[in-house]
Parts: C-alpha cells; structure tokens; sequence
C-alpha cells in the first residue's frame, strides 16, 4: 500500500428515501403473496383431499370387496355405491325418490317374469336374484321400473356393514345396474335379467335420484375404489366402471 492510498474499502452510495420505500414495498408485496399462495395450497388442495380420504370415508369401505359373489361363488355385479345412515332413513330416502322394493326370486315369480314380458305388463316389484357379500346376501333391494316395459328397470341392491362409523351409523354397501333385457342365464340357464355393461351411468342416475330428494347429503367420490375395472357377472353379462365408488349420507328431513 502506498502513501497516498486509503485503507479504507469504498463504501456503497446510500439509497435514496423513494429507493428504500420502494425495496420495502416490495418485501411486503411477496410476504403476502406467500402468505395467500399457502393459504390456496391449505385451503383448496391439502384440507378438501384430508377431507375426502379421512373425515367422510366410512371405515366399512376399506373392506368392501369389489365384487358381489353368486351362490355359487362365481362373480356377481361390481360394487359402485354407498349409503350412510340408518335402515328407516335409507328406507325413507329411496321411496321419496321413485324406488320400490325388490321381492324375492323363486319358481312363481320366475313364471310372473314370464308373464310380464309377454303381456308387456309394468310390475314395480318384480324380484332380484341373490347376491352375496361378506358371506350373506343381500339385506335391501329395490328397483325402479321403466315405462310399461318389465324387461328393463334401474335396481340397486344393498348390504348392511357391521362397522360403523363415529357417528355409529352403519354403511349399505350397493350394486347399482341398469337391466336392459329378460332372457336365460348364461351359467344356470335361469330366468333372469341381463344387465347394460356401463354400470357407471347407472350409479350416477342412482345418485342423482336421490339428491332430487334433498335427503342426500355428503356426497364423496371414491377413487380407485376398483383395481380390476371390467369383467362378467354370473349371468355371462360384460360390465366395465371407471373404477370410482359413489358415496353419500342419508339425513333424515326432521332433522335438518
């Protein structure tokens, strides 16, 4: 270093007042922005999936096979619906939104199927055949007629979980399909309906029955409730499903 030189280091010019405003203006600018950018991740993406997987999933699901079984254990109808809440209010629900309940297949009403489709007569209880889950067949079915046409109805069967949920209301596992013929079993060679493969736009009218109610509350999607998307029931009928599960409360209107 010589004489003349400084051992001083060059200082930075100081900013102006408008220049130190400025610099401050803008920290602020991203402290909010960060702030609302959390609150948007929080809020409408970490919160509603929390929501969905843990808050109105009800445990039953989580055990609920895919399938529904025949007697015979061959595969039966997919899984695509489920029902929270009591027997009564499920009940209540399903006849305010135009479903009626299933009788029971046998011998006389194989032969009133018959009947029914040659003399084209409407018959708003014609029966189910059985299907079985966790070992039992099925606690609830119902059905809902289309037109004058016996061979084609919307039905939904239902079976009742032993688990319940904290609010100690049980969950009605169903099978929502669309029958869209009468004719033979491919299997047994039995009377029986033919069900239409898309058994998805059968459990979106399903729903959508029930929310014209007013009674259907909570409505959640599971997805990727099925890991095996397509197949054949019992009868030999073709299904196929986007693998998605529907699943909804059912309040009682008194309580609202």
């Amino acid at each position: 270093m010589t004489r003349g030189e400084s051992s001083q280091e060059p200082t930075r010019p100081e900013l102006s007042p408008t220049a130190k405003q400025a610099s401050r203006g803008k920290g602020i600018v991203l402290v909010i922005a960060g702030i609302i950018a959390a609150y948007l991740l929080v809020a409408y993406v970490i919160v509603p999936l929390g929501w969905v997987a843990y808050e109105h999933r009800h445990p039953a699901i989580d055990e609920t096979p895919g399938i529904s079984m025949t007697a015979d254990d061959h595969p039966g109808d997919p899984m695509n619906v489920a029902l929270i809440g009591s027997e009564a209010d499920l009940k209540k629900a399903m006849f305010k939104a135009g479903w009626f309940v299933a009788d029971s297949l046998g011998l006389k009403s194989d032969f009133e199927i018959a009947a029914d489709t040659v003399l084209e007569r409407p018959d708003d209880k014609a029966p189910v055949s059985n299907l079985f889950l966790w070992g039992r067949k099925e606690d609830l079915a119902f059905e809902q007629p289309v037109g004058d046409d016996p061979r084609q109805r919307h039905h939904v069967r239902f079976w009742k979980s032993a688990k319940l949920d904290d609010k100690l209301q049980p969950a009605w596992m169903g099978s929502a399909t669309y029958d869209k013929r009468v004719g033979l079993s491919h299997t047994t060679g039995q009377i029986t309906h033919h069900i239409a493969a898309d058994v998805d736009a059968e459990r979106d009218h399903f729903f959508e029955s029930l929310k014209k109610t007013g009674d259907l509350t909570d409505v959640q999607i599971i997805n990727d409730f099925h890991k095996v998307c397509e197949g054949r029931n019992g009868g030999g009928d073709p299904w196929h499903t986007d693998g998605r599960l529907f699943e909804g409360t059912i309040v009682n209107p008194e309580d609202k």
